[in-house]
């Protein structure tokens, strides 16, 4: 095989691609849009308020609920049994954002409760004014038992149980971990398998049909072999895809660090700094801050847990196995790609010919789904060997912790297949890209095979 040729092709495919608008919007884009995911639903919790000291006015014919209902800053609860609320409707005063009427009890101990706006009513105060009216019935129901210190009771009663999960490592040393993490993590990186294998696959689709269509192929083949051709085309989007993700992880990481810079740290950071600036103006040092922290007491916070479990979380081993399946997944994928389109005139006609490349992809997904929950289940085990639906399947169970021996295997075998594809895909290659004029059929595709 002439290399250089093989790598003008790459160049060419690459620098096409890389120069395109659409590139460089996307490239720029996308990490704005996942560190938005990332970053603004905290920003608009920190930085969103609604009105505040909005007046609702609670006409109370129970005289039950008003011990139980509770003014901040947003809502501000007023009482008046004695007000005509026909009166107030017809006229409804703009200084007041809600009318609220509860009902008598009825033999049962229950209300009704009614709510007038002059607009629709947002669900922060529905759900409120329900609350606050659920304990109060619920309260005067619990009273009529005449059970001493009920409350109390009830307050000593009620637990929360959390369980925290440990793996043991090889040395038998412990290590929290969270499994809502692995499971997020675990969906993320193979959904990302299946929506980069499913773009940059009809990617390179899209250019061989493109390029069959302006006959510009035909100049091109002149030069090289078709094989090369193809090969060519599918390491050249490969390697804008590999720019793409190098760029995407250093733009998000740069914007998520600096939204978090200028909305200022949270709880934990402010602690590890004043640990640290302890650590520096203490006379012991060390010796000192291992004193502090001893006599600080060991049930850590929700949040301390969950920074503690990520920080566990093995980074750069997720991502090594996300880029080799990458890799491998999206090249047995394109290779397929490039086939189907080689066979067709225009993007329309690939209709028939995409879905048995599309099918093992979307099998994978839904494999994957199952996956996330039940890592070493054997429908997970299976699909994770299985080298067309193993990128997404894989990837889904590589943060729960995969034996070597499997991922060596899968390794392996998701090889071998893109081989042998790649060899029956030029096969196909080579004479479908001199096809003109006419829908190729799957029988003729065999017959091609045979050639």
């Amino acid at each position: 095989m002439n290399t250089n040729k093989l790598f003008l092709i790459i160049s060419r495919e690459f620098l096409i691609r890389v120069k395109k608008r659409s590139f460089i919007l996307t490239t720029i884009l996308t990490p704005l849009f996942i560190a938005a995911l990332v970053v603004l639903p905290s920003l608009i919790m920190t930085l969103s308020s609604g009105k505040r000291d909005q007046k609702i006015l609670v006409i109370d014919k129970s005289e039950l609920c008003e011990p139980f209902f509770n003014s901040n800053e947003e809502y501000l609860y007023e009482f008046d049994s004695a007000a005509d609320a026909d009166e107030i409707k017809k006229s409804f005063p703009s200084s007041l954002f809600a009318l609220v009427e509860i009902s008598s009890p009825d033999s049962l101990g229950n209300v009704a409760v009614s709510a007038h706006s002059p607009k629709q009513m947002n669900m922060d105060a529905k759900r409120q004014i329900e609350r606050f009216v659920q304990k109060a019935i619920e309260d005067s129901k619990l009273k009529k038992y005449n059970i001493d210190n009920l409350d109390q009771i009830l307050k000593d009663i009620r637990t929360e149980i959390s369980v925290k999960t440990f793996t043991i490592t090889e040395s038998g040393d412990e290590k929290l971990g969270m499994v809502e993490i692995y499971m997020g993590i675990s969906y993320l990186m193979s959904f990302f398998i299946y929506m980069f294998i499913f773009m940059f696959g009809s990617m390179v689709m899209r250019g061989v049909i493109e390029e069959k269509t302006n006959r510009i192929v035909e100049v091109i083949i002149s030069s090289v072999k078709p094989f090369q051709l193809m090969l060519g085309k599918i390491m050249g989007v490969g390697s804008v895809a590999l720019l793409q993700f190098f760029i995407w992880i250093i733009l998000t990481s740069a914007i998520v660090f600096g939204v978090t810079a200028l909305t200022g740290p949270d709880k934990l950071t402010q602690g590890a700094e004043v640990a640290q600036q302890l650590s520096s103006v203490s006379p012991g040092g060390n010796d000192a801050m291992n004193d502090l922290m001893n006599s600080m007491p060991k049930e850590s916070s929700p949040m301390g847990d969950i920074m503690k479990a990520l920080a566990d979380v093995p980074v750069f081993s997720i991502l090594f196995a996300f880029m080799i399946y990458f890799l491998l997944g999206y090249l047995l994928y394109a290779a397929m790609f490039s086939a189907v389109g080689s066979a067709v005139d225009n993007e329309a006609d690939t209709q028939q010919l995409i879905l048995p490349v599309t099918l093992p992809l979307i099998i994978g997904l839904f494999i994957m789904v199952h996956t996330f929950q039940h890592p070493d289940s054997a429908l997970s085990f299976w699909g994770s060997m299985i080298p067309f639906t193993s990128p997404m399947v894989m990837m889904a169970r590589v943060p729960f912790g995969v034996p070597l021996w499997e991922l060596a295997l899968s390794i392996t075998l998701l090889f071998a297949t893109f081989l042998f594809m790649t060899y029956v895909s030029a096969k196909i290659y080579r004479i479908g890209i001199l096809m003109y004029g006419k829908k190729a059929s799957w029988k003729e595709i065999i017959k091609w095979l045979k050639y």
